[in-house]
């Protein structure tokens, strides 16, 4: 069968409204414009010359040489499919949930660095085999296993993370335009694979966490830089609790960007192979024909899945997890009382069964991260994980509950057993970049401060409170302004209403007053 030819063509502009409005409230000259869609308002917007599709990338010939093949690689735990403009990358371990280990990598990465040189590519597609995993993660207990033999191991633990984030990063920065299917379990190794790409699909399937504290190590693949920028501090709360986010939540929450049934992936993928572009498209009109595609395949929001982190327990999360200290948080949650009581127990229950040392490196990393650059955030992800790859916790936490099914036996023990005045002390060596110890080598040169492309997901909190400080619009006026501005995209009138709500007084009959 023959592929219909669709031209790209732009979707129609925006309402002047709130676009208009939106950019004149942003602070920060931009250096690009777009009528299509407002960029967020807390993005440092890159020069031409900093976009990451103008990267140098490495030659093929380097490529190859350092993700060579190794005995014992599997022949096909990678498939990659080639239809029309289309490129996909399925992860073909279903049984080990397709955790992701060096053999995939060494796949992955050098078929992705020849499409981004091909003008036959037009749209990478990254999935999961089978209905129960996106990417259940790295394969850790490999990982954990090589650290007990020694020095030897832990070199080929770093190795492993160092390849693995060279892949994060070439995604993170990738030419041309990547869409994850986030289908099923989507954690840590797969997070990495997914987060940082313009396009994440969620689904009714789709369980999503950064579980590293749980099994004594620290939120990687580049939560660094992604999870300080959510929305408050919902991103500290998901990386010292390991807490899941499941189906349409995925998306209230902003790290997916569109929510799908499962059924509908096969379809829409062909449908994206279908796309065609003219060679002076750029990645912004690429970007957004793309979208204006997924948004065909929408069939709606579970009805009987409300906005979780929402209300009285997102004031909570806030409240708790703003502090900077892991002692603060935890004197924080203790003095919770009504509605959010249980939930503030449970997590000061929770918050005592993950690796104490984990704990007080997450928290340092989500104050500092949101500093970093995408590439400094590899660079300095890699010195940490080497660092865990030395020490007791993640080999313990691991061995104990995915070998042996037991407790684990932390270094130190407790929470209670790390001060305040010790914490600096505990941490300070993780986040320290050696100087005998090469620093990691990345694929390309890209780089950015914030993520360069449209923010096609649901508006965020700062987008609304730009809009509500301008002292113009009722909150029905607020909710529509946005709702047309995101096409009629589903969930944009919940997820604002649920700020306006949470975040706002008045607005009734006069403008809306920002006061939290």
């Amino acid at each position: 069968m023959f592929a219909h030819t669709i031209v790209s063509r732009a979707v129609p502009a925006a309402p002047a409204t709130i676009a208009t409005t939106l950019s004149r409230a942003c602070t920060r000259p931009s250096t690009r414009t777009s009528t299509l869609f407002a960029m967020p308002l807390r993005a440092k917007l890159l020069s031409q010359q900093q976009q990451p599709q103008s990267q140098r990338l490495m030659s093929t010939q380097e490529v190859y040489d350092r993700f060579k093949p190794r005995d014992g690689d599997e022949p096909e735990d990678v498939i990659f499919n080639s239809l029309y403009g289309l490129r996909s990358i399925e992860l073909n371990r279903p049984r080990k949930l397709n955790a992701l280990n060096g053999s995939m990598i060494r796949k992955i990465a050098p078929r992705m660095l020849e499409w981004a040189k091909s003008d036959m590519a037009n749209v990478i597609v990254m999935k999961g085999a089978g209905d129960k995993a996106f990417c259940a993660g790295g394969d850790v207990a490999q990982l954990a296993g090589w650290n007990q033999s020694g020095p030897e191991g832990q070199e080929k633990s770093k190795e492993y993370f160092a390849q693995e984030y060279q892949l994060d990063h070439l995604i993170a920065t990738y030419n041309k335009p990547y869409v994850a299917f986030m289908d099923g379990i989507t954690m840590g190794g797969g997070v990495g694979l997914s987060i940082h790409a313009p396009f994440r699909i969620a689904t009714e399937r789709t369980v999503f966490a950064m579980p590293e504290t749980t099994i004594g190590f620290f939120p990687d693949v580049g939560a660094s830089f992604f999870l300080p920028r959510m929305p408050g501090f919902v991103g500290t709360y998901l990386a010292l609790t390991s807490m899941r986010l499941m189906g349409a939540n995925v998306f209230y929450s902003g790290v997916a960007t569109h929510y799908l049934h499962s059924t509908s992936l096969p379809r829409l993928e062909s449908r994206l192979a279908e796309l065609r572009f003219q060679d002076n498209d750029g990645m912004q009109a690429r970007l957004t024909a793309i979208n204006a595609t997924i948004e065909e395949f929408v069939t709606g929001l579970p009805h009987d899945e409300p906005i979780l982190l929402s209300g009285e327990l997102r004031r909570a999360i806030d409240r708790c997890f703003s502090h900077n200290s892991v002692d603060e948080i935890l004197r924080a949650l203790e003095k919770e009382t009504g509605a959010t009581r249980q939930w503030a127990q449970e997590t000061i229950s929770t918050l005592h069964e993950r690796s104490p040392t984990a704990v007080h490196v997450a928290l340092r990393q989500m104050r500092i991260g949101a500093k970093w650059s995408i590439r400094d955030t590899f660079v300095r992800e890699y010195a940490i994980a080497s660092k865990f790859m030395a020490s007791h916790d993640f080999t313990e936490g691991v061995t104990a509950l995915l070998v042996d099914k037991r407790p684990p036996t932390w270094q130190p023990p407790s929470l209670v057993e790390i001060s305040p005045e010790q914490s600096p002390k505990l941490t300070e060596d993780y986040f320290l970049l050696p100087r005998d110890q090469p620093k990691l080598e990345l694929l390309t040169d890209a780089n950015y401060e914030e993520y360069p492309h449209p923010p096609f997901g649901v508006p965020t909190e700062e987008d609304i409170e730009k809009m509500v400080r301008l002292g113009t619009m009722t909150r029905p006026q607020l909710v529509d302004a946005f709702v047309k501005e995101k096409g009629q995209k589903q969930g944009v009138k919940e997820v604002v209403e649920e700020i306006l709500a949470r975040k706002t007084t008045g607005g009734s009959k006069g403008p809306a007053k920002w006061v939290y």
